[in-house]
């Protein structure tokens, strides 16, 4: 089986993640793999020596000069699927089917999939219409993404769930990080980590909120947020209206983030809309106890009371009440810890998530395919 991968994106983050997993662990087990990424991307250069790379990125939703390149790849190096993992891949690819479609009619041509990662509704324009009808199956990271796909018009055979998967032993093995020294904390400190981009829907609002709430009760904790984005900037500001510059500290983004997961004393993910959650599987591998909220896929990760405490999306006083209750009992945590490597080990390694890919690619690839049947719309 050979399978061509596209990422347009050129930032580094979970998803981005996902895609150098799959990529890899199919090359483990036999699979050929190739990738398009973006020329400049973080993707690009993280990938392995010997990986087939081709560097392509659509300016615009609706490339044609983007497409054109694709569709001379797919010809030259003629995959049994194609799977694009963002919005901007889907269209370039089903664009590129489309054009070799038009090119050499009655040629068998590959099979296109389609990953979903985030739990936001598609977008129906013309052309978004178009291009999410040329793919033969959408693979979801979560049932709750697939609900929500069916929800949006896809045919529910045409979806399928594929949670995503970690490295567990990468993970178990990175060397712990000394999260007092490395962020000048007071000695004995209860420290409570995020991992996230600071984007809205990650919702480190909320959680500075919770933190605001906390350091009232116990007022040693302190707060560590992980990540760069957008909302840096505001989220600063809310920090100094709380007067929270002591408890709460914004590090940026650090390539240690799994030794400083491990120097957690318990892991906080507020988000808003999640899809599933990899810092999620992250924190369990480094047997961390977890706060969650109930957004998207989050409660397949996560089951309350187990591995970790659910609390409702938006809702920072529930969210400082289960971090408070988290933080005061040793027993609970190390409890939650255990149950999370449990879990993660069983349900979300990166083999499993593997093997049930290349499943998918068998199954889509042994029937008719859709992807070029019909011309796009024409652009405005």
């Amino acid at each position: 089986m050979f399978s061509l991968h596209i990422d347009t994106a050129r930032t580094w983050r979970g998803g981005q993640n996902q895609v150098l997993l799959t990529v890899n662990g199919l090359r483990s087990i036999g699979h050929r793999a190739a990738l398009v990424a973006h020329p400049d991307g973080e993707l690009r250069r993280r990938a392995a020596e010997g990986l087939d790379l081709i560097p392509i990125a659509p300016r615009a939703e609706m490339d044609l000069s983007a497409a054109w390149k694709l569709s001379r790849v797919v010809k030259r190096l003629a995959p049994d699927v194609i799977h694009a993992h963002d919005p901007h891949g889907v269209a370039m690819a089903a664009l590129a089917l489309s054009i070799g479609a038009a090119a050499a009619k009655g040629r068998p041509a590959p099979a296109l999939i389609a990953a979903r990662r985030v739990d936001f509704h598609l977008k129906w324009n013309s052309f978004s219409r178009w291009k999410y009808r040329q793919v033969d199956c959408f693979i979801a990271a979560s049932d709750a993404i697939r609900q929500m796909l069916v929800a949006d018009g896809v045919p529910e055979e045409r979806t399928v769930t594929v949670h995503e998967g970690i490295d567990v032993e990468h993970a178990a093995a990175a060397d712990p990080v000394n999260v007092h020294e490395a962020f000048w904390l007071p000695h004995g400190a209860p420290v409570v980590g995020n991992v996230a981009a600071l984007v809205p829907h990650k919702g480190q609002r909320y959680l500075i909120d919770a933190a605001h709430l906390v350091v009232q009760q116990l007022p040693d904790a302190r707060f560590v947020i992980l990540g760069e984005g957008e909302l840096r900037e505001h989220l600063e500001k809310q920090v100094h209206e709380h007067h929270l510059e002591k408890h709460v500290l914004l590090p940026g983004f650090r390539t240690d983030v799994l030794g400083c997961i491990k120097g957690f004393d318990l892991f906080v993910m507020s988000s808003v809309t999640e899809g599933l959650g990899t810092s999620l599987l992250d924190a369990m591998a480094c047997a961390r106890p977890i706060v969650a909220t109930r957004a998207g896929g989050i409660p397949e990760i996560v089951e309350d009371e187990v591995n970790g405490l659910l609390v409702p999306i938006r809702d920072h006083h529930a969210l400082a009440g289960a971090i408070v209750r988290a933080l005061k009992h040793a027993d609970l945590r190390r409890r939650m810890g255990d149950a999370g490597f449990a879990r993660v080990t069983e349900r979300f390694t990166v083999e499993r998530m593997v093997a049930q890919t290349a499943d998918v690619y068998t199954r889509v690839a042994a029937k008719p395919h859709i992807a070029g049947s019909e011309a796009p719309p024409a652009p405005r």
